[in-house]
């Protein structure tokens, strides 16, 4: 194993205050340099004319981008990108601007089945080393108006940090009915196959 002061430094391309939190409490030390892309750019280039839509090929597109952005300024580091698109159907998701898109994408999703793509990537020297996507999928269940009021109104400013305008982890929860997929993975970040990859690389102990 290499000497702790040999392995190279973590970053997290990412403000989510979700994924900083998986890291956390798993105990990785990094520090957290946001990623400046044009994630809309992005998106619609990759989703433009008549493309076939990949939910997950734009989560790993958009994972590959924050980590080669902050890994051609830190080239020393491992850096970490990721990225989430829910996916209904042929509709895509972006985070709500305010309290009423959250409550229109909600009302959209009630009583179906949608997908949450998360990819991971890291990046050293300027270039993706690895990356990984996984998917779950979650139903939410045929909530009442009144229901969903509550949760609005209990949810407050969270509603606009997550696609889908909902967190799993906390209140969110009560609008499924039921949740098929990895937990780190609809939070964001596939964090089991993460560790194993940092892991193979010294950077973790075995």
């Amino acid at each position: 194993m290499a000497d702790k002061d040999d392995r190279p430094g973590l970053i997290l391309a990412s403000g989510s205050r979700a994924r900083r939190q998986m890291l956390q409490a798993a105990g990785l030390a990094f520090t957290v340099v946001p990623a400046d892309i044009d994630e809309r750019a992005i998106r619609g280039a990759l989703l433009g004319g008549n493309a076939v839509i990949d939910p997950g090929g734009v989560a790993e597109a958009l994972a590959r981008a924050k980590a080669e952005a902050v890994s051609r300024d830190h080239p020393k580091a491992l850096v970490i990108g990721a990225d989430q698109v829910l996916a209904l159907g042929s509709q895509l998701f972006d985070k709500p601007a305010d309290a009423d898109g959250a409550r229109d994408c909600l009302l959209k999703l009630r009583g179906r089945t949608h997908q949450l793509h998360s990819a991971v990537a890291l990046a050293q020297g300027g270039a993706v080393i690895w990356v990984h996507t996984k998917a779950a999928h979650l139903t939410m269940r045929n909530f009442s108006e009144l229901s969903l009021a509550e949760y609005l109104a209990r949810a407050g400013a969270a509603l606009c940090e997550s696609v889908g305008a909902y967190q799993i982890e906390g209140p969110g929860i009560q609008l499924f009915e039921r949740v098929e997929g990895d937990y780190f993975t609809i939070l964001g970040l596939p964090l089991l196959p993460l560790l194993e990859e940092l892991r193979s690389r010294k950077v973790l102990v075995q």
